[in-house]
C-alpha cells in the first residue's frame, strides 16, 4: 500500500476529531474522502502529511511510519492542496508555482532548466501558463485554486492530498482538474462534497461522520440511497450513468 492508516485518532484539546480511523490507498489509486462539514476529513488529510500529530495509531507511507520520516524527505514526497490559502506578499502566479520546487532544492541551489520545465509543465496542465506573470492577488478564487494545484504538480509528489480541490471552480474546470488528477498515476486522497464527482473519478471512497469511517469501498458499494439519507440527510435516487458508466445520484425533495 502507498498510504496505510491504522486505528488513528486525533484530538484538539479534549475534543476527539478523528476517532480510530483505518484506511489504505493502493499505489497510483485515488481515494475520495466524503462526509458532512465537521466530519474530520480535513483533519485526516493534515494527519497524513504530519501537519497534525496523531494521538494514537500509525500512518505509513509504504513501509515507513511518517513519524520517522525526516521532514525534508516527507516534503519531497507529499503535496497538500488546502481549501484556501492566501498571502499579502506581492507574488506572481509563477512565483507561487515555484514554491513547489522548494523541497527539491538545497540552500545554495540555483534555478536550473529542470526546475523551470517542471514549473512550465505544471502551469500548462491547469491552463494558467498565459497568467504566469499576473499578480496572485488579482486572480479569482477558482484561478487561485488552479495555481495551488500547479504548485503541487511542480513538486512532483508520489502522494497527493487535496482538500476540496473543486471549490470555487466552474463545472468545466471541476471536470478538468479531477480528470487531470485521475491521469497522474499519483496516489491521491481527495476530500470532496460532490458525490457525483467522487463516483465519477475515484477508485474507492470512504465516508466520515463525527470523526469515524462509516463506510469504505468501491463507489458502487459505498454510495447507497440508505447511506446518503443517513449521513447527509437527503433523499436520493441512484442509477448508473449511460454517459460515463459510473453511478449518478439525483436528489429528491423530502
Amino acid at each position: 500500500m502507498s498510504i496505510a492508516i491504522d486505528n488513528v485518532s486525533y484530538a484538539a484539546g479534549e475534543t476527539l476529531i478523528v476517532n480510530g480511523v483505518s484506511l489504505s490507498v493502493g499505489k497510483g489509486r485515488i481515494l475520495g474522502l466524503l462526509g458532512p462539514n465537521g466530519s474530520g476529513k480535513s483533519s485526516l488529510l493534515r494527519l497524513i502529511c504530519r501537519l497534525r500529530k496523531v494521538k494514537s495509531g500509525v500512518i505509513r507511507l509504504g513501509d515507513d511510519d511518517i513519524a520517522a520520516i525526516p521532514r525534508a524527505a516527507l516534503a519531497r514526497r507529499i503535496a497538500f492542496v488546502e481549501q484556501q490559502s492566501t498571502t499579502d506578499t506581492q507574488l506572481t502566479v509563477r512565483d507561487v508555482v515555484r514554491l513547489g520546487r522548494t523541497p527539491h532544492r538545497g540552500l545554495l541551489s540555483t534555478w536550473n532548466a529542470g526546475d523551470e520545465a517542471a514549473i512550465d509543465e505544471a502551469l500548462g496542465r491547469v491552463d494558467m501558463r498565459e497568467r504566469a506573470d499576473q499578480l496572485w492577488q488579482t486572480l479569482s478564487g477558482g484561478e487561485r485554486q488552479r495555481v495551488h494545484i500547479a504548485r503541487a504538480l511542480a513538486q512532483a509528489p508520489s502522494e497527493l492530498l487535496l482538500d476540496e480541490p473543486t471549490n470555487h471552480l466552474d463545472i468545466q474546470h471541476q471536470l478538468d482538474i479531477l480528470s487531470l488528477v485521475s491521469k497522474l498515476g499519483v496516489t491521491s486522497v481527495v476530500a470532496l462534497h460532490d458525490l457525483n464527482l467522487a463516483a465519477m473519478f475515484c477508485d474507492s471512497l470512504a465516508v466520515m461522520r463525527k470523526g469515524e469511517i462509516v463506510a469504505a469501498g468501491a463507489p458502487e458499494e459505498v454510495l447507497t440511497e440508505a447511506l446518503i439519507g443517513d449521513v447527509f440527510g437527503v433523499n436520493a435516487h441512484i442509477e448508473r450513468s449511460a454517459v460515463h458508466g459510473r453511478f449518478n445520484i439525483q436528489y429528491r425533495m423530502a
